[in-house]
């Protein structure tokens, strides 16, 4: 973790004051992920992530180093969290008997006050 300049509007408090936080994770070479965990962060195409496998994340959303760091920190995690997290498969289910006759019933009636409103013909 790096303090760097922010960018944008800020007066002098950006030009002199470093608050802006340049956080960088190295896939490869962290101990505490497992294979399966490192495989799955790097297959991810995502625009954080170097070819080189680190991913860098910068935080300047705050006029604070402290809260940057923070919110460097919590992004990190996110992504982990994220990157971990299977989603459960989808069980195909088939509507009931009953549901496909109340609307194919209710398509019957709505055709038939559609006729009924025609203009009788002479």
């Amino acid at each position: 973790m790096a303090p760097i300049r922010a960018q944008g509007p800020g007066g002098q408090n950006v030009n002199k004051v470093s608050t802006a936080i340049h956080l960088r994770f190295n896939i490869a070479e962290s101990p505490s992920l497992t294979d399966e965990t490192r495989s799955k962060l790097l297959q991810r195409c995502d625009q954080r992530l170097s070819n080189d496998g680190v991913i860098i994340i910068k935080a300047q959303q705050f006029r604070s180093q402290e809260k940057n760091r923070a919110d460097a920190l919590q992004r990190l995690q996110d992504l982990l969290r994220n990157a971990l997290f299977e989603q459960k498969p989808r069980k195909r289910t088939r509507p009931s008997k009953k549901s496909i006759a109340k609307r194919l019933d209710s398509k019957t009636r709505r055709g038939h006050l559609k006729k009924t409103r025609n203009k009788p013909i002479d």
